[in-house]
């Protein structure tokens, strides 16, 4: 891994768990060329993806100010796995797969992930617990042309893991739905929904780089675990 990447990793780790304690601002350019002893160059490397990514804003005259983020900050955005976002948490997680099997498509599975009618399908459905708390119901459609096998500790662990590394399949980009749903049967059964009289759910269909859709999914949010969320940037246009 190249320096700078190593050195973001570390800001990034220290700015979200008060490193620094109660101070909005990082230590100046020089003074993490020294720590890290490397150039300024490396460090602004660093501090730009800091940037971007929606960790610092950089200010003129004054240095880098970090920007306040929730831990249980949900990605509306990016596509992210459950075991990247749990690395981030820095809470205990586990999954439990629920079901794991071959399905027929319907109709409506038809028109979601794009297959005909009777077409075999991967179904996942996982409980995602933090914490101890099951908060997470993650519902999965897969394409078997594009995945012809899956098991148990593949889904345990990382479908997508899985499926970039092994399977050389490159995850592009999802088209997403964000809506609030009465708890389903299964729904309540499955999650430690208590008071909760609503789910948030997330519906994507996600693609590969050839513009392929490969998988449809539900993932269905306990309300008051997360807030999701979007880092904007303004781009000025010339």
């Amino acid at each position: 891994m190249e320096k700078y990447l190593t050195i973001y990793h570390d800001l990034v780790n220290k700015t979200t768990t008060k490193y620094w304690g109660n101070s909005t601002m990082l230590p100046s350019e020089n003074s993490l060329a020294q720590t890290y002893e490397v150039s300024r160059e490396t460090i602004r490397k660093a501090l730009d993806l800091l940037a971007q990514d929606g960790y610092i804003q950089k200010v003129r005259g004054k240095g880098s100010v970090i920007i306040s983020r929730n831990k249980f900050d949900f990605p509306v955005s990016g596509i992210v796995s459950f075991k990247e976002l749990a690395t981030n948490l820095k809470f205990p997680t586990h999954t439990i797969v629920n079901e794991l099997s071959i399905v027929k498509a319907d109709q409506k599975l038809q028109s979601k992930l794009d297959v005909k009618v009777n077409e075999p399908v991967w179904k996942v459905v996982r409980i995602r617990e933090i914490s101890d708390e099951k908060v997470i119901l993650d519902k999965d459609y897969f394409n078997k042309d594009f995945i012809p096998m899956l098991t148990k500790e593949i889904c345990e662990d990382s479908i997508y893991e899985y499926l970039e590394s092994e399977l050389q399949l490159k995850i592009s980009y999802a088209r997403k739905e964000i809506i609030v749903e009465e708890p389903t049967q299964e729904d309540r059964e499955l999650l430690d929904l208590e008071h909760h009289s609503n789910v948030v759910v997330i519906k994507s269909r996600v693609y590969l780089e050839d513009t392929s859709l490969f998988q449809y999914t539900e993932s269905r949010h306990r309300p008051d675990k997360f807030q999701f969320v979007d880092f904007a940037r303004r781009v000025r246009n010339g």
